[in-house]
């Protein structure tokens, strides 16, 4: 059954929100702070991590960096237009509406549902796993993104609260959409593509991390336009950008 890994995906996210929630419910408030803290430091390195991967490389023994460019451009350019567009304040509102429809009374539960969202949303896993299961019908990439997601957002949910469970909504949506459109969308997606979208990816996921340590300092759903961007820069004939 094509789409079957984001299924998997989305139940493991929702079980794993349960779980969170009732571990969390034990905890008293310092050891919930300290688990958000704990989170943001492994959210930070993985950002880290994933961002090193594209832009370091290794020749002649000398280890270099690059797609500086690429970074500013993208961010700035895809910042200016998520705030134009209000894309965090849009997430807000429908963080807003799911928690009345959960008749929840936690006042931490928008803040949960977007940390989580963006957590478990952005980077090339999420489409590269939901584009090979709509094509070939092989799921394990998103069987190991479940993974990752189920610890993410179960730790997430014992120190935030509930909201962080509904973030299964999001990568439905998301990966859902990406599932249906494979066919159109596989021939834009190259290696050099997925490659810049990983990069930026990890850079937002560093920023969600940053966020999670030191409390809400940067938007980072009006940066999300950069993740577009950065797929459209693999395309552009200009040397400074790669």
């Amino acid at each position: 059954m094509r789409g079957i890994g984001t299924i998997i995906n989305t139940v493991g996210i929702i079980i794993a929100g349960i779980i969170g929630s009732f571990i969390g419910n034990a905890f008293k408030p310092r050891i919930q702070e300290a688990l958000t803290k704990a989170c943001g430091v492994s959210v930070l390195f993985m950002g880290i991590a994933g961002a090193c991967e594209v832009m370091l490389t290794v020749e002649n023994g000398v280890l270099s960096s690059g797609k500086s460019m690429l970074i500013v451009l993208s961010l700035t350019i895809g910042t200016l237009i998520g705030e134009f567009l209000g894309i965090e304040e849009g997430l807000e509102r429908f963080g807003e509406w799911l928690k009345k429809k959960a008749r929840s009374d936690d006042s931490g539960f928008v803040n949960a549902f977007m940390t989580a969202s963006l957590t478990v949303s952005i980077g090339a896993m999420a489409i590269v796993g939901a584009m090979t299961d709509a094509l070939t019908g092989d799921w394990s990439v998103l069987a190991v993104k479940t993974v990752l997601d189920f610890i993410t957002v179960m730790v997430l949910s014992a120190s935030m609260g509930k909201g962080a469970a509904f973030s299964a909504i999001p990568v439905l949506v998301i990966q859902g959409a990406f599932t249906l459109l494979a066919g159109l969308i596989s021939p834009i997606m190259t290696d050099t593509a997925l490659a810049y979208l990983s990069l930026t990816g990890s850079i937002l996921v560093f920023c969600i991390g940053i966020n999670l340590v030191w409390g809400r300092m940067i938007r980072t759903a009006n940066m999300l336009p950069a993740l577009v961007l950065s797929v459209a820069a693999a395309f552009i004939p200009w040397p400074m950008l790669h």
